[in-house]
């Protein structure tokens, strides 16, 4: 377990939420980081009659793995009319059939952005609450509004004041998994 696991919450293959684990990823300092992009994790939506019929596909069984063997987690969700993705809770639904603790144990550094000036915020809170169901532990969590004005993809979190608060939420991360 010397590795972080990063991901977003979207399958999007333009999505602002894996730039903002990408980029928090960078920060994490001596800690391998293995970034996921979960627009390759093309999961089929969770019914008792797929996973009856099909299964469990290899690649839920190994990020499953990957999230057990991982000491600690970034995870920035995506938003949808105030809630997680429908992509999220899906892959959060898959994970929890093949065990509905796999996430115990696990340091959450959670984290959301948007356009709006919300930043995601519910999203956010709503993850929180399902980490919590499946016995994660959120260390810290951060919103960043406005992602197309905050953000650059060369620089990272421009607004000062913003970038002040996502590194004490990282330190905060590092320290929980140090």
């Amino acid at each position: 377990m010397s590795y972080v696991l990063a991901f977003a919450g979207s399958n999007s293959s333009i999505s602002i939420n894996y730039k903002l684990a990408k980029y928090t990823s960078t920060l994490i300092g001596d800690t391998e980081v293995r970034l996921r992009d979960m627009s390759k994790y093309p999961f089929p939506m969770y019914s008792q009659d797929s996973e009856k019929e099909d299964g469990y596909s290899n690649s839920l069984v190994e990020f499953k793995n990957e999230i057990s063997n991982a000491k600690g987690l970034i995870i920035s969700v995506n938003e949808h009319n105030s809630y997680p993705s429908a992509y999220f809770k899906n892959v959060m639904d898959w994970l929890s059939r093949l065990d509905v603790k796999f996430l115990a144990g696990k340091k959450i550094l959670l984290m959301a952005t948007s356009n709006g000036g919300r930043g995601a915020i519910g999203a956010l809170e709503v993850a929180e609450k399902m980490i919590a169901r499946f016995q994660g532990t959120v260390v810290a969590s951060f919103s960043l509004p406005k992602y197309s004005e905050n953000f650059d993809e060369e620089k990272g979190i421009t607004n000062a004041e913003l970038a002040k608060v996502h590194a004490e939420k990282v330190s905060a991360f590092v320290a929980a998994i140090s």
